[in-house]
C-alpha cells in the first residue's frame, strides 16, 4: 500500500501524518466542516506533502522518527527532500541493492509546501474533474455528517482489534457493507480524531516497546533468553537500544525475507512468516488498531464469601478466588510499569480452575469491562464454550477458534485459542490465560507476545496452571508473582501419589516379544477393580507393538491405541469414557483435558527425555479425579530413577501437604 505523508505545525508543536486520502485531511485541517474540526491550529495555513504516495512502511518510519529542527519553518522543497532522503537512507539504500529505486530523485521529488487553503481547492479541481471516487471524498460536496457516522461506526467495529487491510474488509463485508467502498475515508477520519491508530504490519518499531514486553514474559529468565535471541539489537535489563528493530508489529517476530510487491512497487519489501496463517504481514500492510483505552477499576470487587457461595466453591476455590479478587481491586495502585500485571492461580490438577475464574469475570462484567479466556487448545474451548454460556446467559459471548464463523462478534466476553489474540489489541481489561505451560503457548514467544498486546496497559493477567514453568515457580518462591495455590482437588482428597516400578525400556519389550511380570501384574489389580486405564508412551511408534502385546496379556480387555496422528482418536476417547475400551494406549496427547471416571495411570518409559516433571504431573492428574474414585493408581514405569520423576512425586507431596496444613483435606483416602 502507498499512503501520503504531510507534515504540520499545531499549536507551536511539528508532527508527521499519514493518510489514507488526503482530501479527508485537507478538509479537516483547513476547518470547512464543522467547529470540532482542526481550524486555525496550523501556524501560518501551512502544510507540507512530503509525497502523495509513499510506501506506507516508509511513511511510518518518518513518523514515527521524527524529530523537529531549528529552522524548519523556513525550509523550502529542497530542504525538505534532503530531510526524508535521511531518514529513509537504509530503506533507500536496500531498496537499491535489490535493483529497485528506477526512478531519479524518487522519493522526495513529490515534496511539495502549501498553504492549506490553496491545496484544498486543488484536491476540488481534480475530484471534480476524476468524478471518479478513488482516493477524494467529494470536495465541497463532501457530507461531513455522513462521513462522521460512518467513522463512528468504523471504529466501533474495530475497537479493541488488530486488524489487516483483508481483515478489515472480511470484517465491512459481514457487518458494515455499506462502507465497502468508503472505508479508508472513514479511517482516515478516525485517525485525525484519536480513534484509529494506523501502522506498518512489518517495520522498525522502537525497541523499547518490545523490551519492556520481554522483560514481562510469563516464562520468566528462560523466556526472556529466547526472547533476547530474537532481538539481537536490543541490549536488555533495561538498557538503551543500539538500533531500531525490524519486526512484524501484529506478532513480534523478525522478518524472514524480502521479495517484489505489486501493492508498494517494492523489490525489497519484508514480509513475516511466522503468522502467515493469519494473513500476509508485510512492510507495505496497513495494520488498523483502535486506540487504546484504559482499563476499568474493579475496587468494587465482589465480596469473596458472597462469590463463593455464589458459584458453589470449595473453601480452597474460594480462598484463591478471592485472593484474585483482592488483586483484581488493588493492582492499579501497585502499577508502575508498562504492562499489565499479572497473578497466578496455581491448582492441582482436578481442583475445578473454570469454576474459580466464574468471580473474576463477573467482577470485571459487573464493572464495564472486558474479558478473555484463552487457551492453547481448540478443544478445551469448544469444552468451556457452553460453561461460560449457562454460567453468563445475560452476556454476548465470542467464541474464536481456527475456523470460527464468530470472528467477528463483538462481546464483552470473549473465549479463543491463543493464536486468535493476534488480532486483538489492548481489548480487554482482564486476561485469563489457562494452560499456560501447554504447548503451543509455553515456550512460543510470538503467542506471548500477542497475549500482552490484547491486554489493556493498565488491565491484568490471571495465569491458570497446575504445572507453572520453573522460572515462574523461581518467581512466586521469591514473591515477585502474587498468586495463590489451590493444593486439593474439589473433593477434598489428597492426590495419588505415583508409585515407581522398575522394568525394561518398551523397546526392549517389543524385542523381546513380551511384557515384564511386574506390569502384568499391576495392570490386572487395575483391571480387577474395574479401573479405566490410561497407559501413556513416549512415542507413537511403540503404540501398535504394545497393543498387540497387551491384548496377548488380556485376552479378554478391549484394549486401543491413540495419538495425533489418529483419525479415530475422539471416538476412541468417548469409547474409553463410555467404559466401552477398558485400556487405552495413549501418548502426552490426552496429559491434560481429559477426566475419566475411575481411571488409573501408568507411564512407561517414565526416564525418557520426552517426559519432563510437568508432563509427569499432567499425566498423574488423570486418576484419582473421581470423589467415587480420589485414591486412583499412578505409576512410573521405567529402567530408571531421573530428576523429572522425583520432581513430580515431590510437586504432589508438597501440595498434600499444604492441603493438610491448612485443613483442606477432608478424608484421607488409603494408598
Amino acid at each position: 500500500m502507498r499512503v501520503g505523508v504531510y507534515v504540520l505545525e499545531c499549536r507551536g508543536i511539528w508532527s508527521v501524518w499519514i493518510s489514507l486520502d488526503l482530501t479527508v485531511d485537507v478538509w479537516w485541517w483547513s476547518g470547512a466542516g464543522s467547529e470540532s474540526q482542526g481550524r486555525g491550529l496550523i501556524t501560518e495555513d501551512k502544510l507540507v506533502l512530503l509525497s502523495p504516495a509513499l510506501p506506507l512502511g516508509w511513511a511510518v518510519k518518518l513518523r514515527d522518527y521524527f524529530k523537529p529542527r531549528d529552522g524548519m519553518r523556513n525550509w523550502g522543497a529542497k530542504e525538505w527532500g534532503e530531510y526524508v532522503s535521511t531518514v529513509l537512507e537504509p530503506e533507500l539504500r536496500e531498496e537499491r541493492e535489490a535493483g529497485g529505486m528506477g526512478k531519479e530523485g524518487w522519493p522526495n521529488d513529490g515534496v511539495s509546501l502549501w498553504r492549506v487553503s490553496e491545496l484544498r481547492k486543488i484536491f476540488i479541481e481534480q475530484d471534480k474533474k476524476n468524478n471518479e471516487g478513488g482516493n477524494y471524498c467529494g470536495g465541497n460536496d463532501l457530507d461531513y455528517a455522513l462521513l462522521e457516522s460512518e467513522a463512528e461506526q468504523l471504529s466501533w467495529a474495530v475497537a479493541g482489534r488488530s486488524l489487516l487491510q483483508p481483515e478489515i474488509e472480511a470484517l465491512l463485508a459481514e457487518g458494515l457493507p455499506k462502507l465497502m467502498g468508503r472505508w479508508r475515508q472513514a479511517a482516515q477520519l478516525a485517525h485525525l480524531q484519536g480513534r484509529l491508530t494506523f501502522a506498518a504490519a512489518v517495520g522498525s518499531h522502537a525497541p523499547a516497546t518490545l523490551g519492556a514486553w520481554a522483560r514481562q514474559l510469563p516464562a520468566g529468565a528462560g523466556a526472556l533468553a529466547r526472547a533476547a535471541a530474537r532481538l539481537p539489537h536490543v541490549l536488555w535489563r533495561g538498557a538503551v537500544a543500539r538500533r531500531a528493530v525490524s519486526r512484524c508489529l501484529r506478532c513480534g517476530s523478525a522478518p524472514t525475507g524480502r521479495t517484489a510487491c505489486a501493492a508498494c512497487g517494492l523489490m525489497g519489501c519484508a514480509y513475516c512468516e511466522a503468522c502467515l496463517a493469519l494473513g500476509r504481514s508485510r512492510a507495505c500492510a496497513l495494520l488498523l488498531r483502535s486506540a487504546a483505552l484504559s482499563a476499568v477499576r474493579c475496587t468494587a470487587a465482589l465480596d469473596p464469601t458472597a462469590a463463593a457461595g455464589r458459584w458453589g466453591l470449595s473453601p480452597a476455590q474460594a480462598g484463591a478466588a478471592g485472593a484474585a479478587l483482592g488483586f483484581l481491586a488493588e493492582r492499579r495502585e501497585r502499577s508502575a510499569n508498562s504492562c499489565p500485571e499479572r497473578f497466578l492461580l496455581w491448582a492441582v490438577t482436578g481442583a475445578g480452575k473454570t469454576e474459580m475464574i466464574f468471580p473474576l469475570l463477573e467482577a470485571v462484567l459487573a464493572a464495564g469491562g472486558r474479558a478473555l479466556v484463552a487457551t492453547p487448545r481448540r478443544d478445551v474451548v469448544l469444552e468451556l464454550a457452553p460453561r461460560l454460556a449457562k454460567a453468563f446467559p445475560a452476556e454476548t459471548i465470542a467464541v474464536l477458534f481456527g475456523g470460527s464463523t464468530e470472528r467477528w462478534v463483538n462481546g464483552r466476553l470473549t473465549l479463543a485459542t491463543t493464536h486468535q489474540l493476534l488480532r486483538f489489541h489492548r481489548a480487554f481489561d482482564l486476561v485469563i490465560i489457562d494452560e499456560l505451560d501447554a504447548f503451543p503457548y509455553h515456550n512460543d514467544p510470538m503467542l506471548a507476545y500477542a497475549a500482552e498486546e490484547a491486554c489493556k496497559v493498565d488491565g491484568s493477567f490471571i495465569y491458570l496452571s497446575a504445572t507453572p514453568p520453573q522460572e515462574m515457580q523461581r518467581l512466586v518462591r521469591s514473591g515477585r508473582l502474587p498468586h495463590a495455590r489451590v493444593p486439593v482437588r474439589f473433593h477434598g482428597h489428597p492426590l495419588p501419589v505415583p508409585q515407581h516400578l522398575t522394568m525394561t525400556s518398551v523397546h526392549t519389550c517389543l524385542k523381546r516379544g513380551n511384557l515384564p511380570r511386574s506390569l502384568v501384574h499391576t495392570l490386572r489389580k487395575s483391571l480387577e477393580r474395574k479401573a479405566q486405564i490410561f497407559c501413556f508412551v513416549s512415542r507413537i511408534a511403540h503404540i501398535d507393538g504394545l497393543l498387540a502385546l497387551l491384548r496377548r496379556s488380556f485376552p479378554g480387555v478391549v484394549i486401543e491405541g491413540t495419538s495425533s496422528k489418529d483419525s479415530s482418536r475422539a471416538e476412541k476417547v468417548i469409547a474409553f469414557r463410555n467404559r466401552a475400551v477398558s485400556l487405552l494406549v495413549t501418548t502426552t496427547i490426552l496429559e491434560r483435558g481429559v477426566t475419566v471416571p475411575r481411571s488409573d495411570v501408568f507411564i512407561l518409559d517414565a526416564d525418557s527425555d520426552l517426559f519432563d516433571e510437568a508432563s509427569l504431573v499432567q499425566m498423574a492428574g488423570r486418576a484419582g479425579r473421581s470423589k467415587d474414585d480420589p485414591a486412583g493408581r499412578v505409576v512410573f514405569a521405567s529402567p530408571q530413577w531421573t530428576r523429572s520423576q522425583r520432581g513430580a512425586i515431590s510437586q504432589i507431596r508438597t501440595m498434600n501437604k499444604i492441603a493438610r496444613s491448612k485443613g483442606f483435606i477432608s478424608k484421607e483416602t488409603p494408598t
